[in-house]
């Protein structure tokens, strides 16, 4: 017996059907099936950006921060640019269904070497985070083209460095221009970073 179309269990269905990570990211038991769903769902805010390259080159860190802060707003989801969290962070991110709330801070930086990047992680693991949230992102924004050895580069110099405390080599992601790191917070926690690359090169980047 089929439900009533207009039924809360018919709701939910026709949800599923078209975006499963948001039931998924709604009713998640624990944080792994939490940060599984949002993958998916950051994933197709980037994407969005990178389509939309072209329209968005004229838009500074805290402009693109804000597209993809409403690619990732959902019900049940807030997510707020330059909110306050010992200084001003590009993004938090709430799933604000749930007790305790499960909260993911981002900084995002238009990337400009290797120095500029670990500028974006020190502040994002040295001034923002408290220790009670779920893995960090730090967001790079890559105009240049290349972004395929830009990434690899990155990698290549974190696991050679090590900063801010990283412990171990950086790790693949199964998403593309992604991967990842963990570091040793000052409250003694190992926090885990997502290194998202964000492809921005257009037709008219030299």
């Amino acid at each position: 017996m089929s439900a009533h179309p207009d039924s809360a269990e018919a709701l939910i269905d026709r949800i599923r059907r078209k975006a499963p990570e948001y039931v998924d990211l709604l009713t998640a038991r624990s944080d792994q099936d939490f940060e599984a769903a949002f993958d998916a769902i950051l994933q197709r805010a980037v994407q969005n950006l990178e389509t939309n390259a072209d329209n968005y080159e004229t838009l500074d860190e805290v402009g693109l921060s804000a597209v993809l802060a409403a690619g990732l707003s959902i019900p049940g989801l807030t997510v707020t640019p330059e909110a306050h969290s010992n200084g001003h962070v590009d993004l938090t991110i709430d799933a604000d269904h749930c007790v305790p709330i499960r909260r993911k801070l981002g900084e995002a930086k238009i990337y400009n070497g290797y120095a500029y990047h670990v500028t974006g992680l020190t502040q994002l693991l040295g001034r923002y985070t408290t220790g009670r949230e779920l893995g960090g992102l730090l967001i790079v924004y890559v105009k240049k083209r290349g972004i395929e050895g830009i990434v690899r580069d990155l990698r290549k110099e974190m696991d050679t460095q090590q900063p801010c405390k990283q412990s171990g080599p950086t790790r693949d992601h199964p998403v593309k221009w992604r991967f990842e790191s963990t570091h040793t917070l000052a409250s003694g926690i190992a926090h885990h970073v997502s290194h998202v690359g964000c492809n921005l090169c257009t037709s008219r980047t030299p």
